[in-house]
């Protein structure tokens, strides 16, 4: 990510080159690379009962916006915010027609030839383009997937030679979803600020011209599934996440209970989560909860996650319309692009970023 303060280009973050697993896979391999086999994690069969996979909460933003009439649904909406840290939304109001074209503009991006996506290919300074995130070292072990990484609004932070070198379909289409997905954002968030009992004027002001990104994933099948990840488990750095799946294949799980549980995503739906920055910002009340994704043997799956956070100027910390007396800050005060920095130059792990932020016991809060 990059943004321009007073004439200077900032980089948000960068991370090591790395090879397309994508071309990797093409290959007829049965053993994978060692890089990527992963022993440091829970093999996807350590999972809940499978009746869990319906029990991510289904959100109806239409009885939403019914209003007074259905505060069950708020209710709803507050409950997995807290106890889930993930939801899933319906009658969410983004076209389907445009659904189908992006889908298939993402899907027709990932066939290009290598030496196209070349042209669009990470920089050894800024992480945005096809890559990898959050790789620091050479021996690092790596994701089982190909990424494509893009800063998307507001339009003075995008990185404008990345942005116009993709193809003109694409671009447009990716335009008009990002205004989209922003509107959605902004709904769900308003919608949040009601249920926390937080001030709508400070939400709205804190996220209007937030900043937002998105990652398209490519995970291609991989020959030892079980040995292999293909998104480390993390918790998210901004305040919401929404996620589009644009085929059938499962591999999202979350962590809920000390077990992971698969969420199968619904057809004309979007997965929604907590990040870290809506935890701060609640004080805690709404959690951000970790999430990995795993890889199949003989399927693809594809996705894009767009991440939504305050505006860049803002100061990240607990709302003040929260805190008091009987509700002190749990989370320090430091301003959005100092936090952002320091979350791209870490290696991926846990919530332990998260864990930074806490003030400490004894600590004086800044703010």
């Amino acid at each position: 990510m990059e943004s321009s303060t007073d004439g200077q280009v900032v980089t948000f973050g960068k991370s090591l080159i790395v090879p397309s697993v994508q071309e990797l896979a093409k290959k007829p391999i049965t053993k994978i690379p060692p890089r990527y086999v992963r022993t440091d994690h829970e093999p996807s069969s350590v999972l809940a009962d499978h009746d869990q996979l319906t029990s991510v909460p289904v959100i109806d933003l239409l009885k939403l916006a019914a209003g007074d009439f259905v505060d069950s649904e708020l209710e709803r909406l507050h409950s997995a915010c807290k106890d889930w840290g993930f939801f899933q939304v319906v009658n969410h109001g983004v076209s389907m027609s445009l659904l189908e074209e992006f889908k298939l503009e993402i899907e027709n991006f990932f066939k290009l030839p290598l030496e196209e996506k070349k042209l669009l290919w990470q920089q050894p300074d800024n992480h945005e383009g096809f890559g990898q995130l959050f790789v620091v070292s050479e021996e690092q072990k790596l994701d089982w997937s190909d990424m494509f990484y893009v800063t998307t609004l507001p339009h003075n932070l995008r990185k404008t030679d990345l942005f116009e070198k993709l193809p003109l379909k694409l671009r447009e289409t990716l335009e008009e979803y990002s205004i989209e997905v922003k509107n959605l954002a902004m709904i769900i968030l308003g919608y949040m600020a009601s249920a926390l009992k937080m001030d709508v004027v400070e939400m709205r002001e804190l996220f209007t011209d937030g900043v937002q990104s998105m990652r398209m994933n490519y995970y291609p099948p991989c020959p030892e599934p079980d040995i292999a990840i293909g998104f480390n488990p993390h918790s998210d750095a901004d305040a919401l996440t929404i996620l589009f799946q644009l085929n059938e294949t499962e591999g999202l799980q979350i962590r809920k209970d000390g077990k992971w549980v698969s969420i199968k995503p619904l057809r004309n739906g979007f997965v929604v989560n907590i990040g870290d920055i809506m935890e701060i910002l609640s004080n805690g009340i709404y959690r951000s909860i970790e999430h990995r994704a795993i890889v199949n043997s003989t399927k693809e799956r594809l996705s894009v996650a767009t991440f939504y956070s305050t505006k860049l100027d803002s100061e990240l910390g607990p709302a003040r319309s929260l805190i008091g007396l009987s509700n002190p800050p749990t989370f320090r005060r430091v301003p959005l692009e100092k936090y952002l920095k320091e979350f791209f130059a870490r290696k991926l792990n846990g919530k332990a970023y998260l864990d930074f932020m806490r003030i400490k016991h004894g600590e004086e809060n800044a703010g």
